[in-house]
């Protein structure tokens, strides 16, 4: 399936009950530029949540001992994010969601709000598709979930360039995007087979 049917899809899915929308995939498939062109397509009713706000703070992950492994699974507030989405999912006003600063790597509280006028939710992030450690909880709540497929040298380049605009040297990237994502990939890999529809992007 292509971003544009994608889109004609859930024109067709929406309607007077809220539309929850799950995008999964590897790191650096693009799975927030897709959320962004879905939202922008739809118009003013539909509002993005990523996940990335839901990342454990630094100081919590090093006392944990999981910095040098984050955005594994167990580095993020799962709770927290499945009591959002829950939020969202009962509709009963406005909700509020942490944003994600990528230039300090922090969580931002608060700097989303999903109010009674966003009809269609797009969710995005890594693991909404995990069948573990908590995440099980989150596709239930999903009405449509996609899982975003990108091709491998494409996302690995374009992974290494959002390291390095964000801060980090050549060889810090690509030990990185090599390392810990790559291990991340794997296992969301792993998960595609419980996405709805697959999206292919180049």
């Amino acid at each position: 399936m292509s971003p544009d049917e994608l889109v004609a899809r859930l024109r067709d899915r929406a309607g007077a009950g809220r539309l929850i929308v799950g995008i999964a995939g590897e790191p650096g498939a693009g799975k927030s530029t897709l959320a962004a062109r879905i939202a922008g397509q739809l118009g003013p009713d539909a509002v993005v949540l990523p996940m990335d706000g839901f990342h454990l703070p630094q100081a919590l992950l090093v006392e944990l001992g999981r910095r040098e492994r984050m955005g594994a699974p167990d580095t993020f507030d799962v709770d927290g994010f499945v009591r959002v989405l829950e939020a969202v999912r009962g509709d009963v006003g406005e909700v509020a969601a942490p944003g994600f600063d990528r230039d300090v790597e922090e969580p931002v509280p608060g700097a989303i709000r999903i109010r009674p006028e966003h009809r269609v939710v797009i969710v995005e992030g890594n693991y909404l598709l995990h069948d573990a450690g908590g995440w099980e909880r989150a596709l239930p709540l999903l009405d449509v979930s996609v899982y975003l497929s990108a091709d491998p040298g494409i996302r690995l380049e374009r992974l290494i360039a959002r390291h390095i605009a964000h801060g980090k040297t050549p060889d810090a990237a690509r030990a990185w995007a090599t390392g810990p994502d790559e291990a991340n990939a794997a296992l969301i890999r792993g998960t595609a087979c419980r996405a709805d529809e697959v999206v292919v992007v180049d």
